[in-house]
Protein backbone atom coordinates (compact mmCIF):
# COMPACT_ATOMS: atom_id res chain seq x y z
CA UNK A 1 0.00 0.00 0.00
CA UNK A 2 1.11 3.62 -0.80
CA UNK A 3 1.76 5.80 1.50
CA UNK A 4 1.93 10.10 1.66
CA UNK A 5 5.78 10.31 -0.10
CA UNK A 6 8.13 12.09 1.87
CA UNK A 7 8.56 13.93 -1.30
CA UNK A 8 5.20 15.78 -2.43
CA UNK A 9 4.51 15.51 -6.25
CA UNK A 10 2.38 18.06 -5.58
CA UNK A 11 4.66 20.83 -4.68
CA UNK A 12 7.45 22.37 -6.28
CA UNK A 13 11.12 21.62 -5.83
CA UNK A 14 11.89 24.60 -3.77
CA UNK A 15 8.25 24.21 -1.67
CA UNK A 16 9.86 20.82 -0.91
CA UNK A 17 12.98 21.90 0.01
CA UNK A 18 12.02 24.53 2.39
CA UNK A 19 8.76 22.47 3.80
CA UNK A 20 9.45 18.79 3.27
CA UNK A 21 9.83 16.05 4.61
CA UNK A 22 6.27 15.27 4.70
CA UNK A 23 4.11 12.03 5.91
CA UNK A 24 5.26 9.30 8.07
CA UNK A 25 8.83 10.08 7.48
CA UNK A 26 9.19 12.13 10.02
CA UNK A 27 7.12 10.41 12.43
CA UNK A 28 9.92 8.01 14.12
CA UNK A 29 8.27 4.74 15.50
CA UNK A 30 11.64 2.50 14.26
CA UNK A 31 10.87 -1.03 16.52
CA UNK A 32 14.19 -3.23 15.38
CA UNK A 33 16.08 -4.66 18.40
CA UNK A 34 18.89 -5.06 15.41
CA UNK A 35 20.84 -1.42 16.20
CA UNK A 36 22.03 -2.97 19.64
CA UNK A 37 25.65 -4.13 19.86
CA UNK A 38 28.17 -3.45 17.23
CA UNK A 39 27.22 -3.18 13.46
CA UNK A 40 27.79 -6.09 11.51
CA UNK A 41 28.37 -5.15 7.82
CA UNK A 42 30.77 -2.80 6.54
CA UNK A 43 30.63 -0.66 3.32
CA UNK A 44 33.59 0.92 2.33
CA UNK A 45 35.17 0.97 5.22
CA UNK A 46 32.21 2.31 7.62
CA UNK A 47 30.15 0.30 9.94
CA UNK A 48 26.70 -0.67 9.51
CA UNK A 49 23.90 -1.66 10.75
CA UNK A 50 22.35 -2.81 7.59
CA UNK A 51 23.63 -2.07 4.38
CA UNK A 52 21.02 -0.52 2.74
CA UNK A 53 19.82 3.31 2.21
CA UNK A 54 18.50 5.88 -0.46
CA UNK A 55 20.35 7.31 -3.22
CA UNK A 56 21.03 10.65 -4.60
CA UNK A 57 17.87 12.78 -5.50
CA UNK A 58 15.23 12.12 -3.24
CA UNK A 59 17.38 13.10 0.31
CA UNK A 60 17.15 17.12 -0.51
CA UNK A 61 18.90 18.52 2.38
CA UNK A 62 19.68 17.71 6.64
CA UNK A 63 16.20 17.51 7.33
CA UNK A 64 15.44 14.58 5.07
CA UNK A 65 18.87 12.62 5.69
CA UNK A 66 18.01 12.99 9.54
CA UNK A 67 14.49 11.46 8.76
CA UNK A 68 15.89 8.83 7.12
CA UNK A 69 18.49 7.98 9.48
CA UNK A 70 15.83 7.53 12.05
CA UNK A 71 13.48 5.44 10.10
CA UNK A 72 16.78 3.37 9.78
CA UNK A 73 18.15 4.19 6.71
CA UNK A 74 22.04 3.35 7.60
CA UNK A 75 23.21 4.54 3.96
CA UNK A 76 21.91 7.59 2.92
CA UNK A 77 23.23 9.70 -0.22
CA UNK A 78 22.72 13.79 0.20
CA UNK A 79 21.31 15.23 -3.30
CA UNK A 80 23.25 15.82 -5.72
CA UNK A 81 25.43 19.65 -5.63
CA UNK A 82 27.32 21.47 -7.66
CA UNK A 83 30.15 23.98 -7.79
CA UNK A 84 28.17 26.82 -8.94
CA UNK A 85 24.60 27.32 -7.95
CA UNK A 86 21.89 25.78 -10.31
CA UNK A 87 18.21 26.29 -11.00
CA UNK A 88 15.31 23.38 -11.17
CA UNK A 89 13.55 22.80 -13.94
CA UNK A 90 9.80 23.84 -14.10
CA UNK A 91 7.25 21.81 -11.93
CA UNK A 92 5.82 19.50 -12.14
CA UNK A 93 9.21 17.31 -11.65
CA UNK A 94 7.49 14.08 -11.01
CA UNK A 95 4.86 11.91 -12.46
CA UNK A 96 3.65 8.43 -12.86
CA UNK A 97 4.93 6.63 -15.71
CA UNK A 98 2.67 3.72 -16.86
CA UNK A 99 3.46 0.95 -19.09
CA UNK A 100 3.07 -3.43 -18.80
CA UNK A 101 6.00 -5.02 -16.99
CA UNK A 102 9.16 -3.82 -17.40
CA UNK A 103 10.64 -0.86 -18.58
CA UNK A 104 12.60 -2.55 -21.03
CA UNK A 105 14.98 -0.65 -24.02
CA UNK A 106 12.37 -1.59 -26.24
CA UNK A 107 9.81 -0.20 -24.54
CA UNK A 108 11.70 2.42 -23.43
CA UNK A 109 11.85 3.35 -27.15
CA UNK A 110 8.35 4.24 -27.14
CA UNK A 111 6.28 6.81 -25.57
CA UNK A 112 5.52 6.44 -21.95
CA UNK A 113 2.14 7.70 -20.39
CA UNK A 114 2.58 9.74 -17.16
CA UNK A 115 -0.11 11.37 -14.72
CA UNK A 116 -0.37 12.20 -11.07
CA UNK A 117 -2.15 8.48 -10.61
CA UNK A 118 0.39 6.85 -8.65
CA UNK A 119 -0.69 2.84 -8.72
CA UNK A 120 1.37 -0.35 -7.65
CA UNK A 121 3.22 -1.50 -8.83
CA UNK A 122 4.92 1.86 -9.19
CA UNK A 123 7.19 3.47 -11.36
CA UNK A 124 7.61 7.06 -11.75
CA UNK A 125 9.25 9.63 -14.12
CA UNK A 126 11.50 12.78 -12.21
CA UNK A 127 13.01 15.72 -14.53
CA UNK A 128 14.58 18.05 -11.76
CA UNK A 129 17.68 19.23 -13.45
CA UNK A 130 19.65 18.48 -10.75
CA UNK A 131 19.27 21.80 -9.12
CA UNK A 132 22.09 23.25 -6.55
CA UNK A 133 22.13 25.44 -3.93
CA UNK A 134 25.13 28.36 -3.59
CA UNK A 135 28.29 26.25 -2.34
CA UNK A 136 27.91 27.92 1.19
CA UNK A 137 24.21 26.95 1.83
CA UNK A 138 25.20 23.22 0.91
CA UNK A 139 28.26 23.10 2.88
CA UNK A 140 26.87 24.18 5.95
CA UNK A 141 24.04 22.12 5.56
CA UNK A 142 26.11 18.88 5.15
CA UNK A 143 27.78 19.73 8.07
CA UNK A 144 24.92 19.58 9.90
CA UNK A 145 23.41 16.49 8.17
CA UNK A 146 26.58 14.66 9.36
CA UNK A 147 26.34 15.60 12.76
CA UNK A 148 22.50 13.69 12.68
CA UNK A 149 24.94 10.51 11.72
CA UNK A 150 24.52 8.00 14.34
CA UNK A 151 26.79 4.48 15.10
CA UNK A 152 26.22 2.61 12.28
CA UNK A 153 25.46 4.60 9.85
CA UNK A 154 27.35 6.73 7.00
CA UNK A 155 26.07 10.05 4.55
CA UNK A 156 27.62 10.13 1.07
CA UNK A 157 27.55 13.41 -0.86
CA UNK A 158 27.10 12.86 -4.05
CA UNK A 159 28.70 15.78 -6.76
CA UNK A 160 28.97 16.57 -10.54
CA UNK A 161 30.63 19.02 -12.56
CA UNK A 162 28.77 21.80 -14.83
CA UNK A 163 29.51 22.64 -18.58
CA UNK A 164 30.16 26.45 -18.93
CA UNK A 165 28.64 25.82 -22.19
CA UNK A 166 31.74 26.10 -24.21
CA UNK A 167 32.91 22.52 -25.17
CA UNK A 168 36.44 23.27 -23.43
CA UNK A 169 36.69 19.63 -21.74
CA UNK A 170 39.79 21.27 -18.83
CA UNK A 171 36.99 23.34 -17.37
CA UNK A 172 34.55 20.87 -17.90
CA UNK A 173 37.00 18.40 -15.64
CA UNK A 174 38.37 21.51 -13.31
CA UNK A 175 34.81 22.01 -12.36
CA UNK A 176 34.15 18.78 -11.53
CA UNK A 177 37.64 18.61 -9.28
CA UNK A 178 36.36 21.61 -7.41
CA UNK A 179 32.98 20.42 -6.33
CA UNK A 180 34.77 17.16 -4.99
CA UNK A 181 36.53 19.09 -3.26
CA UNK A 182 34.22 21.65 -1.95
CA UNK A 183 32.06 17.94 -1.06
CA UNK A 184 35.28 16.80 0.78
CA UNK A 185 35.56 20.06 2.53
CA UNK A 186 32.08 19.65 3.98
CA UNK A 187 33.63 16.93 5.85
CA UNK A 188 32.00 13.95 3.70
CA UNK A 189 33.88 10.46 4.27
CA UNK A 190 32.07 9.16 1.22
CA UNK A 191 32.03 10.96 -2.05
CA UNK A 192 29.88 9.98 -5.24
CA UNK A 193 29.85 11.46 -8.57
CA UNK A 194 27.02 11.68 -10.57
CA UNK A 195 27.75 10.26 -14.28
CA UNK A 196 24.29 11.03 -15.14
CA UNK A 197 24.70 14.11 -16.28
CA UNK A 198 25.44 15.33 -19.47
CA UNK A 199 28.44 14.90 -21.30
CA UNK A 200 31.20 17.23 -23.28
CA UNK A 201 31.51 14.34 -25.53
CA UNK A 202 30.25 12.29 -28.29
CA UNK A 203 27.32 10.81 -25.59
CA UNK A 204 24.46 11.43 -24.01
CA UNK A 205 25.76 10.87 -20.33
CA UNK A 206 28.94 11.08 -19.01
CA UNK A 207 29.98 7.61 -18.15
CA UNK A 208 29.16 6.14 -21.32
CA UNK A 209 32.33 7.99 -22.74
CA UNK A 210 34.89 5.97 -21.23
CA UNK A 211 38.05 7.90 -21.80
CA UNK A 212 36.60 11.06 -20.36
CA UNK A 213 34.93 9.51 -17.12
CA UNK A 214 38.58 7.73 -16.78
CA UNK A 215 40.42 11.38 -17.05
CA UNK A 216 38.28 12.89 -14.43
CA UNK A 217 37.88 9.87 -11.95
CA UNK A 218 41.97 10.23 -11.98
CA UNK A 219 41.76 13.74 -11.38
CA UNK A 220 39.27 13.86 -8.63
CA UNK A 221 41.17 11.03 -6.53
CA UNK A 222 44.17 13.20 -7.19
CA UNK A 223 42.32 15.52 -5.45
CA UNK A 224 40.53 13.73 -2.84
CA UNK A 225 43.56 11.09 -1.93
CA UNK A 226 42.20 8.10 0.04
CA UNK A 227 38.75 9.38 0.52
CA UNK A 228 36.22 6.59 -0.95
CA UNK A 229 34.65 7.85 -4.68
CA UNK A 230 31.72 5.95 -6.02
CA UNK A 231 30.77 6.52 -9.69
CA UNK A 232 27.16 6.49 -10.08
CA UNK A 233 26.24 5.00 -13.22
CA UNK A 234 23.16 4.42 -16.10
CA UNK A 235 22.39 0.82 -17.53
CA UNK A 236 25.08 -0.55 -19.88
CA UNK A 237 25.03 -3.27 -22.43
CA UNK A 238 27.79 -6.04 -21.60
CA UNK A 239 30.26 -4.82 -23.98
CA UNK A 240 30.66 -1.19 -22.83
CA UNK A 241 30.40 -2.13 -18.91
CA UNK A 242 33.53 -4.89 -19.89
CA UNK A 243 35.44 -1.64 -21.01
CA UNK A 244 34.27 1.03 -18.43
CA UNK A 245 35.21 -1.92 -15.21
CA UNK A 246 38.37 -2.64 -17.10
CA UNK A 247 39.36 1.09 -16.91
CA UNK A 248 37.71 2.30 -13.70
CA UNK A 249 37.75 -0.70 -11.89
CA UNK A 250 41.03 -0.08 -10.20
CA UNK A 251 40.77 3.92 -9.90
CA UNK A 252 37.63 4.16 -7.79
CA UNK A 253 36.33 2.17 -4.58
CA UNK A 254 32.39 1.69 -5.64
CA UNK A 255 29.85 1.61 -8.31
CA UNK A 256 26.71 2.67 -7.89
CA UNK A 257 24.32 0.99 -10.69
CA UNK A 258 21.71 1.93 -11.69
CA UNK A 259 20.01 5.56 -12.23
CA UNK A 260 16.60 5.35 -14.30
CA UNK A 261 16.23 4.41 -18.24
CA UNK A 262 15.53 7.49 -20.03
CA UNK A 263 12.09 7.54 -22.04
CA UNK A 264 10.12 10.23 -24.01
CA UNK A 265 7.39 11.03 -21.72
CA UNK A 266 3.53 11.99 -22.88
CA UNK A 267 0.39 12.93 -21.20
CA UNK A 268 -2.88 11.29 -22.11
CA UNK A 269 -3.16 12.82 -25.21
CA UNK A 270 0.46 12.01 -26.45
CA UNK A 271 1.91 15.84 -26.09
CA UNK A 272 4.94 16.74 -23.95
CA UNK A 273 4.27 15.77 -20.16
CA UNK A 274 6.93 17.91 -18.50
CA UNK A 275 6.92 21.74 -19.41
CA UNK A 276 10.05 23.32 -21.20
CA UNK A 277 12.90 22.99 -23.81
CA UNK A 278 15.09 20.05 -23.25
CA UNK A 279 12.38 17.81 -21.32
CA UNK A 280 10.93 15.91 -23.66
CA UNK A 281 12.47 12.43 -22.31
CA UNK A 282 13.24 11.98 -18.98
CA UNK A 283 14.37 9.05 -16.60
CA UNK A 284 12.21 6.37 -14.91
CA UNK A 285 12.63 4.59 -12.11
CA UNK A 286 10.95 2.52 -9.84
CA UNK A 287 9.48 -0.90 -10.60
CA UNK A 288 9.64 -1.29 -14.04
CA UNK A 289 13.80 -0.96 -13.50
CA UNK A 290 14.40 -3.58 -11.29
CA UNK A 291 15.84 -6.05 -13.96
CA UNK A 292 18.26 -3.37 -15.03
CA UNK A 293 19.79 -2.66 -11.43
CA UNK A 294 19.81 -6.42 -11.05
CA UNK A 295 21.49 -6.89 -14.50
CA UNK A 296 23.66 -4.58 -13.84
CA UNK A 297 25.03 -5.25 -9.90
CA UNK A 298 25.42 -9.40 -11.76
CA UNK A 299 27.54 -8.24 -14.24
CA UNK A 300 29.54 -5.92 -12.04
CA UNK A 301 30.10 -8.73 -9.61
CA UNK A 302 31.25 -11.16 -12.53
CA UNK A 303 33.88 -8.43 -13.85
CA UNK A 304 35.13 -8.08 -10.43
CA UNK A 305 35.89 -11.29 -9.95
CA UNK A 306 36.91 -11.95 -13.13
CA UNK A 307 39.49 -8.88 -13.38
CA UNK A 308 40.70 -9.86 -9.64
CA UNK A 309 39.24 -6.22 -8.18
CA UNK A 310 38.10 -5.54 -4.91
CA UNK A 311 35.78 -2.13 -6.44
CA UNK A 312 32.01 -2.69 -3.86
CA UNK A 313 28.91 -2.70 -5.64
CA UNK A 314 25.65 -0.66 -4.84
CA UNK A 315 21.94 -1.74 -6.33
CA UNK A 316 19.52 0.82 -7.33
CA UNK A 317 16.30 0.73 -9.59
CA UNK A 318 13.09 -1.44 -8.41
CA UNK A 319 13.69 -1.67 -4.43
CA UNK A 320 10.03 -1.81 -3.12
CA UNK A 321 9.92 -4.39 -0.99
CA UNK A 322 12.23 -6.16 1.49
CA UNK A 323 12.26 -9.27 -1.19
CA UNK A 324 14.07 -6.58 -3.48
CA UNK A 325 16.37 -5.85 -0.81
CA UNK A 326 17.30 -9.40 -0.76
CA UNK A 327 17.33 -10.01 -4.53
CA UNK A 328 19.94 -7.39 -4.65
CA UNK A 329 22.26 -8.87 -1.84
CA UNK A 330 21.71 -12.70 -3.18
CA UNK A 331 22.89 -11.27 -6.28
CA UNK A 332 26.03 -10.04 -4.70
CA UNK A 333 25.36 -6.00 -4.07
CA UNK A 334 27.27 -4.83 -1.29
CA UNK A 335 24.82 -2.60 -0.17
CA UNK A 336 21.11 -1.89 -1.52
CA UNK A 337 19.50 1.26 -2.23
CA UNK A 338 15.71 2.98 -2.75
CA UNK A 339 14.48 5.74 -3.93
CA UNK A 340 10.96 5.23 -5.33
CA UNK A 341 10.15 2.36 -2.71
CA UNK A 342 11.49 4.85 0.37
CA UNK A 343 9.64 7.84 -1.07
CA UNK A 344 6.34 6.46 -0.87
CA UNK A 345 7.27 3.69 2.21
CA UNK A 346 8.88 5.51 4.90
CA UNK A 347 8.74 2.17 6.86
CA UNK A 348 10.77 0.13 4.01
CA UNK A 349 14.04 -0.07 6.03
CA UNK A 350 11.91 -1.03 9.54
CA UNK A 351 10.28 -4.31 7.09
CA UNK A 352 13.71 -4.89 6.13
CA UNK A 353 15.12 -5.46 9.29
CA UNK A 354 11.92 -7.21 10.16
CA UNK A 355 12.36 -10.03 7.58
CA UNK A 356 15.89 -10.40 8.68
CA UNK A 357 15.21 -10.89 12.25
Amino acid sequence: MLKTPFYDPKKSYDENYEQGPFGDFTQVIFKSTDRAGEPKYSFLGQPVYLPFGIPAGPLLNSRFTSAAFKKGFDICVYKTVRAKSHPCHPWPNVLAAHFNGDLTLEEASKNIVADTDYTEPLSITNSFGVPSKPVEEWQDDIKQALSHVSKGQVLIASFQGTSDGSGDFEKYVTDFVLAAKLVKEAGAKILEANLSCPNEGKTDLLCFDIPRTKAIAERIKAEVGTTPLILKIAYMDEKLLREFVQELGNVVQAFSAINTIAATIVDSEGKQALPGEGRARSGVCGAGIKWAGMEMVSRLVALRKEFNMNYEIIGVGGVLNAEDYQAYRDSGADAVMSATGAMWNPELAEEIYQQKT
